[in-house]
């Protein structure tokens, strides 16, 4: 196991103290390390009280200039996070300090996605966050109050983390184990008895535990792959004709054409017929044309025709005395064809004229404020906007409210009220809503809002987006019900733990508690280095649910307790804020359960035995086959609860009898 490191080499730097610095320190401080800090003026109001006393060295200047960066010993830091409200100043410091360390880490407070990618290509070991929009889908997840309590894209798979309380038609009340809901595409991840209080924690069930009716589940699970053009079966030349030509018979051209005629609108007919007719006429008008002035080439034939359909009549006949002579039939037909023409151009107008009004009233037209059941969404800023996408992307229903005209951006078919807020609250049905969530960036209104809901609507759950933490404390205990959020502090977990090295890919709520989805690539350093995924898992309190040996093998979902972790490794969990910092710090929770290993009823099940004692428990094949043919014998070393009891379910199933001991018996 690797040690710690020394804590020189623990020193981070926060540039910035506005509230998502100040949380970034407090959460940073959690892990143990020296945090010293940059700020343009001297604090003198704190959001909290005792974070003078956390900071190590406080420096009074602009980060953007390199002496003040020099002044802060930036060589002797492991990352830096640059958190200011200021993108530009953000992203100039980013390059002052990449000119003066090359390998310390950089954490960017930017909403700018395009240049942040670049600036990840050109500054290395480099990420960039939106303070804002981190915690967005925590909000939509808090007011919607359902089973579904996290969701994220990974690999192209939807992953869901859905909580349920069991009830007793339930296809798993009274006929499952807890162990047995685990699958390869999902993972429980916390049961509650009934009448228990609800906590989050991971690995905290017993795996022999039946499913009865009242227990709280949470798990995560994967939704079926999505399928891209990548994934479609590639046809040769020889079968694409195949293809084609089986569809270019008379009789399939006759059912196409009559299926398109029967589901065309009235104008689409219009509009079949008369191109029908015109292309008809330009053909004849081409032949006879033709046929009449032989000497002509093709294209001036063609070209005459399309100048007579386009209604340039006057440009061939409009001299008093024609050029060339012209049958009187052939001149009836040319202004025939001129007429057909501007009648045509005229239909082709009016065609794409209703198009276009159309299209612009459905760009304009807003879908209908929803009756009941419904989220109310108050203040369509940026983390609106995005908590906006994520209700429409889960089909829930949902009204915007918002005082001024909010950004252009913003879908049309997002149902919208702009008033002052006390007027637009008794045009949003609130009575009826489901949710209310006030997320303004003033948190004063946001608790006003909450109280105008509560009083119009005692059932409806309150989400309420807060910054300061005084500020929630106090909202928290006034509405003991309500969902109060710091916006900071939740986006502040997800920077800290940026700064250790790793990917944060997804932040939400559970059981009162941050989760963060955190990529890991396994460094020769690592504390990671040579465990097997279930001692990642019960050792570090975490949930690994992907492992990828090598970025040209296929990544795997819910993965086996028996992988081992490699150097170059990838590998995603869920993990509390606790959780990565044992990680960061190889703080193994201790083994406490034994083994007992008492007879094998033929060789080849003590063969057997031995390669399962060496595949869960991850000893030597040697240590396992010596212990086979000593028995009766514990195992020499502990096991987790989880990993024991699996080995004893694996060595029974190769008919070797083993029972579990406690870490005393």
């Amino acid at each position: 196991m690797k040690e710690p490191p020394p804590r020189e080499a623990e020193a981070f730097l926060v540039c910035g103290l506005g509230s998502l610095g100040q949380n970034c320190v407090a959460v940073l401080k959690e892990f143990g390390v020296l945090v010293n800090a940059i700020d343009v003026v001297d604090i003198q109001q704190w959001d909290f009280p005792q974070l003078p006393t956390l900071i190590d060295e406080f420096f009074v200047g602009d980060c953007c200039q390199i002496a003040v960066l020099e002044q802060a010993q930036l060589e002797r830091h492991r990352a830096i996070l640059l958190v200011t409200s200021d993108e530009r100043v953000n992203i100039e410091a980013a390059f002052a300090v990449r000119s003066l360390n090359a390998k310390i880490r950089i954490i960017v407070r930017s909403a700018q996605d395009n240049l942040n990618d670049l600036l990840t290509n050109r500054l290395g070991n480099f990420i960039a966050f939106e303070a804002t929009q981190l915690p967005a889908p925590s909000f939509a997840l808090a007011a919607l109050a359902g089973e579904t309590r996290g969701f994220f894209t990974l690999e192209d798979r939807l992953l869901r983390v859905v909580r349920i309380t069991i009830e007793a038609q339930h296809a798993w009340c009274e006929r499952r184990l807890l162990h047995t809901l685990n699958t390869n595409t999902r993972r429980l991840l916390s049961h509650t008895p009934r009448g228990q209080q609800s906590s989050l924690s991971f690995h905290g069930w017993q795996p022999d535990t039946k499913v009865e009716s009242g227990d709280s589940i949470v798990y995560i699970e994967a939704a079926e792959p999505y399928r891209s053009a990548q994934s479609r079966p590639v046809r040769t030349a020889q079968q694409l004709w195949q293809a084609l030509s089986t569809r270019l018979t008379q009789p399939a051209i006759e059912q196409a054409l009559l299926q398109v005629w029967r589901q065309g609108t009235q104008t689409q007919r219009v509009a079949i017929v008369s191109s029908i007719v015109m292309l008809s006429l330009f053909i004849c008008s081409s032949i006879l044309y033709k046929l009449q002035y032989p000497q002509i080439g093709l294209q001036d034939t063609l070209n005459v025709s399309l100048v007579l359909l386009l209604g340039g009549y006057d440009n061939l006949f409009g001299q008093l005395e024609m050029p060339f002579p012209v049958p009187w039939w052939l001149h009836v037909f040319s202004i025939l064809l001129t007429v057909s023409g501007t009648l045509f151009i005229g239909i082709l107008y009016a065609i794409l004229t209703e198009r276009v009004v159309v299209a612009r009233f459905q760009f304009t037209r807003r879908q209908p404020i929803p009756k009941d059941d419904h989220v109310v969404l108050v203040g369509l800023g940026r983390v609106g906007q995005r908590i906006a996408t994520l209700l429409h992307d889960l089909k829930q229903p949902f009204v915007g409210v918002h005082e001024t005209t909010p950004d252009p951006a913003l879908p049309a078919h997002i149902p919208l009220v702009v008033d002052a807020l006390k007027s637009a609250l008794g045009k949003v049905n609130l009575a009826a809503a489901r949710s209310v969530l006030a997320v303004t960036d003033d948190e004063v209104v946001n608790l006003e809002v909450a109280l105008r809901a509560q009083a119009i609507n005692p059932t409806a759950t309150l989400v309420i987006r807060t910054f300061k933490p005084s500020f929630q404390q106090n909202i928290a205990k006034l509405l003991p019900t309500a969902r109060v959020l710091g916006a900071y502090a939740l986006a502040a977990e997800a920077f800290a733990a940026a700064a250790f090295g790793e990917n944060i890919l997804s932040v939400f709520r559970l059981n009162n508690q941050t989760l963060l989805v955190t990529e890991y690539r396994v460094e020769p350093t690592d504390t990671l280095v040579g465990l097997l995924l279930a001692e990642v898992a019960y050792g570090y309190g975490i949930v690994p649910i992907l492992h990828q040996r090598a970025a040209d093998q296929p990544a795997r979902l819910m993965p086996s307790d028996d992988i081992r972790l490699h150097v170059g490794d990838r590998m995603v969990v869920i993990a509390p804020i606790e959780g990565l910092k044992r990680i960061e710090g190889g703080v193994l929770a201790p083994r406490s359960h034994i083994v007992q290993i008492q007879k094998a009823l033929s060789q080849d099940s003590a063969f057997d035995g031995a390669t399962a004692i060496a595949r869960v428990s991850g000893c030597d094949i040697s240590t396992a086959r010596a212990l086979m043919a000593a028995l009766p014998a514990p195992l020499p070393f502990p096991l987790y609860l989880h990993q024991a009891k699996r080995l004893v379910s694996e060595l029974s199933k190769a008919q070797v009898a083993a029972r579990l001991l406690s870490s005393n018996g």
